[in-house]
């Protein structure tokens, strides 16, 4: 039997017996089917839909321009390209913000309409009861801290959270109560390593998934296209490992099909239909 057919599906569950088990969990975004089937063939744990769809897919400058339709779509995408990783939403910007009952409304069409497993919004102690509330009437949270993009316009830029005493003890009691609340993970993200580290000890069942945080976090999260190499030039963040060169290897597989198309070369013998 091979490992694929083996594993079994990861469910939320899952993030908390991994955490007591010191095991790491292994997160990457996807946004469309063929590369959700893919990282779901190759054993990620969790596909996160992330809103940075905004920036890697639809070339806006920041996640702030997603909207719930486009991210339903997405999601309802990477659905269908999977089988055993657990498929998490991320909630656009104004669509958890204004209420408790927006928050509602537009958590529950990530699962009723796109077959999401589970939700993730940002934001520590100013979103406790709005995740609570979505928790108690049953849609699972992944919590997000430390730099969080919808709110980059009051970090003025991707700035290292966790540096300074006052961050320190704002990211550590937001940590504690979104646990509290009921997450079965959170994001920490671009915080400084050591307090990223405290955070994932005093969290008892919650856990953490690191992006820019430090090896300490229970688990990792990374862009897809980062990885791949499918990224801007100058995007080229301290936390991030390219696995991949995909920008060279399309760039030259599309200019020999031009060169093809051009020299008469394609289509060839084998590409045409003859007359039976």
């Amino acid at each position: 039997m091979s490992e694929i057919k083996k594993r079994k599906k990861t469910t939320v569950q899952t993030f908390a017996e991994k955490k007591s088990r010191g095991e790491k969990i292994t997160v990457l975004t996807a946004y469309d089917h063929i590369t959700a089937r893919l990282l779901d063939q190759a054993g990620i744990d969790s596909l996160l839909v992330g809103d940075s769809a905004a920036n890697v897919i639809h070339g806006f400058r920041s996640t702030l321009p997603m909207t719930m339709d486009l991210m339903i779509a997405h999601t309802a995408a990477v659905v269908r390209g999977n089988a055993r990783a657990l498929v998490i939403a991320d909630m656009p910007f104004m669509s958890f913000q204004p209420s408790e009952e927006t928050a509602t409304l537009n958590a529950g069409r990530f699962l009723a309409e796109a077959g999401a497993e589970a939700v993730k919004l940002e934001g520590g102690l100013e979103m406790v009861s709005t995740i609570k509330r979505l928790i108690d009437i049953g849609i699972p949270v992944m919590g997000h801290i430390g730099l969080t993009p919808q709110s980059i316009h009051r970090f003025g830029g991707p700035r290292v959270q966790g540096r300074v005493e006052r961050s320190r003890t704002y990211l550590m009691e937001s940590a504690q109560a979104l646990e509290e609340a009921g997450c079965f993970s959170i994001v920490l993200e671009l915080v400084e390593k050591k307090i990223a580290a405290e955070i994932t000890t005093a969290l008892k069942t919650t856990a953490t998934i690191g992006i820019g945080a430090g090896p300490e976090c229970d688990g990792q999260v990374l862009v897809i296209n980062d990885i791949l190499g499918l990224r801007e030039p100058e995007f080229r963040p301290k936390f991030l490992r390219e696995y991949a060169d995909l920008s060279t290897i399309i760039t030259e597989a599309v200019r020999k099909y031009v060169d093809d198309v051009k020299s008469g070369d394609f289509p060839g013998e084998d590409e045409s239909y003859n007359t039976l």
